[in-house]
């Protein structure tokens, strides 16, 4: 036992051990190595830069068992802390990392407190020591992490997010850039995802040093490729083309079971890095929403970028950015709108993304007059035949992109021209006027061409235009009164169905009046009869034809007020005509020209019903489903020739429809949307052409004999016949070549001369 207690000095990890089994019995053995552990300090300081690694070995001793002598060691995070401070830039690599580790090891215990430790730890993100900032990036993050785990430690926040702010206008560039980094990833890890530190992230726009100003930006547009020098993604990038490297091996090297396994796990690593870059970037509308003053960064990054002399993808995101805050909060920024027409051209590098931008800061509160010129220059610049099909497309959504949030921007010259290229020859070009004929359809037919505004429905009334700045607010949910109030026995008003349909019966416009109570039709009839009297009177005479039609006019009027069934079928004729005339002009005072009034009358109690409805309770979604459903009907049972669309067909037009305006982003892909036909591959090439043949009859000519059961002719007993009993006749029969009729023809002319 005693030989093994010596041995302790030299064995720090077997003292370690025991000290932290009972720390009462190995006090003096601590104390001795803590008196080594000043006397090799001393000496370190005076030349800080050397290596010492039996100091490193010392210091963490200390460290891992600091929590058994609490008392003893008060002084001991101190020393370490400002033995960092000073000397941090000319420290051994090593040792600085020994150093750190050790107070990361004390914060853990809670020996050290976050306010005295964390901004240490920014003020190292100054040395270059890039395997020392991963480790601190890593662990301050962690750290933060575990501080608001169980609750907002709303203190501890508050003084490091006010030292981060200084931090991200330190002088050196690596210092402010981690920084950024660990704001930003607290941030998107809902750590920290108030207000103050969207707003402090903000402020790093402005920042002079690139790599900060791209990196913030790219925060807020929620673009990770924006961060350059990233060490993570260019490892996972490694190790992807190292996976790809292995997949493609698999056909060439000798195969086996250790190969499979390591090829599975490979492909497995190359789905996960196929469903990264498949999903979306979900844009940060929070962090957008959470800035104090949009108009002021709004204009401020504007000012910046109309001095800016950064490369052109910078500029891009600042562009980027500028727009998604106009179309969020709806801002004026007029000049922005000129700013991009410099680059509305089909050459121009990124053009779609500036056509994305044009009509992501377009919103209903600009007025019309700034956007016009912006559209009136992307239509001629790119919907012109001396640009390609594509460009032409490309012009043609972005205009619609734009339309969709600016309506009013839009003249009745220009979309008539621009609703021309319908029937252009190429499809692409011709589904993008087709896309904006039917936003406008929807939006506003009064600007288009009378044969373009389609049929109109049986849901929809006559649109009115709607005036800059002007607002219509619903009283009522849309389509609610296309629901079928009665469910049961009980009405939408709690009355039974049955009282319901005998005291609200509507009337109907082709019913017979058998009891003569129609009060309108007796009107037109005493209105009619005192006309007449009103000429008779003037006339001269009381003339016999006079008096016929007085007699006649009152039998009339007599008839219709006892009613239609006692009407002599002479006069029937004659009801039926006033009562036609009555209806058109019921018809166009109520200027609802084709409906009849009966129908109107339906309407107005629908709607009455739906508005009770609406008031009364909440509407399920099973309702809202309904209503959909019937609107869509609606629409299929349109008034008018032609041939009538099906649900289905309807169902893609109606979602556009109300996806349009809706989004606060425009992605590229609505702007490239341009049909082109797909190359298909081999298999699809194959597959299509064993799908032709089926239920096809072989090539080749139809010959055959008519009678099946006659011989054969000599033509075809030749095919059969062996070679050696027909190649005689095919020496007889085969063409000479010119050579042979030249020494035939030459035999020839000496056998006549020598007979000669």
């Amino acid at each position: 036992m005693a030989r093994n207690r010596n041995l302790l000095p030299n064995n720090l990890p077997q003292l370690q051990n025991l000290i932290k089994r009972d720390p009462a019995a190995y006090r003096d053995e601590f104390h001795l190595q803590y008196q080594h552990y000043k006397a090799l300090l001393q000496l370190f300081l005076l030349n800080p830069s050397q290596q010492s690694e039996k100091l490193e070995e010392l210091v963490m001793f200390i460290s891992q068992v600091i929590h058994c002598y609490p008392e003893e060691m008060v002084t001991y995070p101190e020393e370490l802390q400002v033995l960092l401070r000073k000397h941090s830039s000319v420290l051994d690599p090593g040792v600085r990392m020994t150093l750190c580790k050790g107070l990361i090891l004390m914060r853990n215990k809670d020996i050290l407190s976050p306010h005295m430790l964390l901004p240490l730890f920014f003020e190292l993100f100054r040395c270059s020591d890039k395997l020392l900032r991963s480790t601190l990036y890593s662990h301050i993050v962690s750290d933060i992490k575990r501080l608001n785990h169980r609750h907002k430690n709303n203190k501890v926040n508050t003084t490091l997010q006010n030292f981060m702010y200084t931090m991200l206008q330190d002088s050196n560039k690596i210092a402010a850039k981690m920084s950024l980094d660990v704001i930003m990833e607290l941030y998107r890890k809902n750590i920290w995802n108030d207000a103050k530190t969207v707003n402090v992230i903000s402020t790093a726009c402005f920042s002079p040093i690139s790599k900060i100003m791209v990196a913030a930006v790219g925060f807020f547009l929620h673009d990770d490729s924006t961060a350059d020098d990233n060490d993570a993604s260019s490892d996972s990038e490694s190790e992807f083309s190292s996976t790809r490297a292995m997949i493609v091996s698999k056909q060439t090297v000798k195969k086996g079971k250790k190969r499979e396994r390591k090829v599975a796990k490979a492909l497995s690593q190359l789905e996960k890095h196929k469903k990264k870059k498949k999903k979306a970037l979900g844009t940060s509308f929070s962090a957008l929403h959470l800035i104090n003053d949009p108009q002021d960064f709004a204009e401020k990054l504007f000012k910046k970028l109309d001095r800016s002399t950064e490369r052109f993808e910078a500029r891009l995101l600042i562009m980027n950015l500028i727009s998604r805050l106009i179309g969020v909060h709806q801002l004026f920024l007029l000049n922005f709108y000129p700013f991009l027409q410099r680059y509305l051209q089909p050459h121009q590098q990124e053009v779609t993304k500036i056509l994305t931008f044009l009509a992501q800061a377009s919103h209903e509160l600009i007025p019309p007059e700034v956007l016009e010129p912006a559209i009136k220059t992307v239509v001629n610049n790119f919907v012109t035949e001396r640009n390609s099909e594509d460009a032409m497309a490309i012009g043609l959504n972005t205009v619609r992109e734009v339309c969709v949030r600016t309506p009013l921007a839009m003249t009745p010259e220009l979309l008539q021209d621009l609703a021309m290229y319908k029937t252009h020859r190429d499809r692409g070009v011709a589904m993008a006027a087709r896309s904006l004929i039917q936003l406008f359809r929807t939006v506003n037919p009064d600007l288009l061409h009378k044969k373009d505004r389609g049929h109109p429905s049986q849901l929809e009334d006559k649109k009115c235009s709607m005036v800059y700045g002007e607002l219509r607010a619903e009283s009522t949910v849309p389509g609610s009164e296309l629901l079928d109030l009665v469910s049961g026995e009980i009405t939408a008003e709690g009355v039974p169905r049955e009282q319901l349909d005998a005291s609200d019966a509507l009337p109907d416009c082709d019913s017979s009046h058998d009891d003569g109570e129609d009060i309108s039709s007796h009107d037109d009839g005493e209105d009619l009869s005192s006309h007449d009297d009103s000429n008779d009177e003037d006339a001269s005479g009381g003339e016999e034809d006079d008096s016929r039609s007085n007699v006649t006019m009152e039998t009339s009027t007599t008839s219709i007020a006892m009613g239609y069934s006692r009407v002599r079928k002479s006069d029937r004729k004659r009801w039926r005509k006033l009562q036609r005339l009555r209806e058109k002009k019921e018809a166009i005072a109520a200027n609802v020209e084709g409906k009849a009034p009966c129908d109107r009358v339906r309407d107005e109690e629908r709607r009455e019903r739906a508005t009770h409805l609406v008031q009364s309770r909440f509407l399920t979604q099973e309702e809202f489903e309904e209503i959909r459903r019937k609107r869509l009907l609606a629409q299929v049972d349109s008034v008018g020739k032609g041939r009538k669309r099906g649900v289905d067909e309807v169902i893609g037009e109606e979602e556009d429809v109300d996806d349009w305006g809706r989004g606060e982003l425009v992605s590229e892909g609505q702007i490239e949307n341009v049909y082109k036909r797909q190359r298909r591959s081999k298999e699809e090439k194959l597959a299509s052409v064993q799908a032709g043949r089926e239920g096809r009859d072989k090539f080749g000519v139809k010959k055959g004999k008519l009678n099946p059961k006659s011989s054969t002719t000599n033509k075809e007993k030749m095919k059969t016949k062996a070679y050696t009993m027909i190649v005689h006749k095919k020496k007889s029969k085969s063409k000479r070549s010119f050579r042979e009729k030249q020494q035939a023809l030459k035999a020839s002319l000496l056998k006549d001369q020598r007979r000669r």
